[in-house]
């Protein structure tokens, strides 16, 4: 009882922590899906806490009825003898166990050192299973190699990556056509756009650098330094490319260049904001390039000429 008491309270102390880890990692807001796993998570656990009371009151339902069947066979001096169970003949037909006074028939003639060797045959389940494997083996080799019936990995993983590619192609297709890319990507201050790129950053970055930017698995992004550059040109390479030996992947297949544009912008709005628990700064401190007002004037004066 003991046992099963400190089984049921470590079940309950997983249960009660799943939602606080949950809680700790989420970063969107909670969806259907969300909803259905947690669900399950706690009828599964109900389930299993039911199973467990069910076993012990059977077992002390069991334990009742054989006392009490004990102490009726002690009033009529009788010696009472447990009637073999269901149970108990399916676990000797499956393993074959012989009866103890069958045991000098399963002697060996080996002697070593007084101790002798018995004649057990194996399990029949075990035998079961070792004729299932073979059975499995050959069914394997002609589906996979003989008869070309299913796919092998590595055609498995190129029809998914073809499937994947297909599928980004046609979501690329349906967007609205946009031409922007790194050469020409700007740094937007609509705050409708803004929105939207934070949007897209807490949906598919905070995971990584959690949701105020100030890192985790990835960089720190509200401090100076960066380890791919800090101009909005650079922010949207890195997203569009991504940085494949980091664990970075791209996102040119699932963005939308319009929304790359948002969320690099949404980026560059961290810096100094100095969340708590900030990662330490990586890579190279990143100074914007700072255009002389000379210039400035010039460039406007030549527009006006133009004009």
């Amino acid at each position: 009882m003991k046992r099963i008491a400190q089984t049921v309270l470590m079940i309950l102390l997983l249960a009660l922590a799943s939602p606080a880890v949950h809680a700790q990692n989420a970063t969107v807001a909670v969806d259907n899906t969300t909803i259905f796993y947690v669900v399950t998570g706690f009828v599964f656990i109900i389930a299993v806490l039911v199973l467990i009371v069910s076993v012990v009151v059977l077992q002390l339902l069991k334990t009742f009825v054989r006392q009490q069947a004990e102490q009726l066979a002690a009033e009529r001096g009788e010696v009472y003898v447990e009637e073999e169970g269901l149970w108990k003949k399916f676990w000797d037909k499956i393993n074959d166990f012989r009866p103890v006074e069958e045991e000098r028939e399963l002697v060996l003639d080996h002697n070593y050192d007084g101790i002798r060797e018995l004649d057990n045959h194996l399990p029949p389940w075990w035998k079961w299973l070792f004729y299932v494997t073979i059975i499995f083996a050959v069914v394997y080799l002609a589906a996979y190699h003989v008869f070309d019936t299913l796919p092998l990995q590595e055609e498995e993983y190129m029809a998914q990556m073809e499937a994947a590619e297909e599928a980004a192609s046609a979501r690329m297709a349906s967007l609205p056509e946009s031409n922007i890319d790194e050469s020409n990507v700007v740094m937007v201050e609509d705050a409708g756009l803004l929105s939207k790129g934070k949007q897209v950053y807490n949906n598919n970055c905070a995971q990584c650098h959690k949701d105020t930017g100030a890192g985790g698995i990835g960089p720190n992004l509200t401090d100076d330094y960066w380890l791919h550059g800090g101009s909005i040109q650079d922010i949207f390479r890195t997203i569009k490319v991504g940085v494949p030996e980091k664990g970075m992947i791209s996102w040119e297949p699932l963005l939308s260049p319009d929304q790359m544009q948002n969320v690099a912008s949404y980026i560059i709005t961290l810096k100094g904001t100095n969340p708590p628990n900030a990662k330490e700064p990586q890579g190279e401190l990143y100074v914007p390039e700072i255009i002389p007002e000379e210039t400035v004037e010039a460039d406007s004066t030549q527009a006006v000429a133009k004009l």
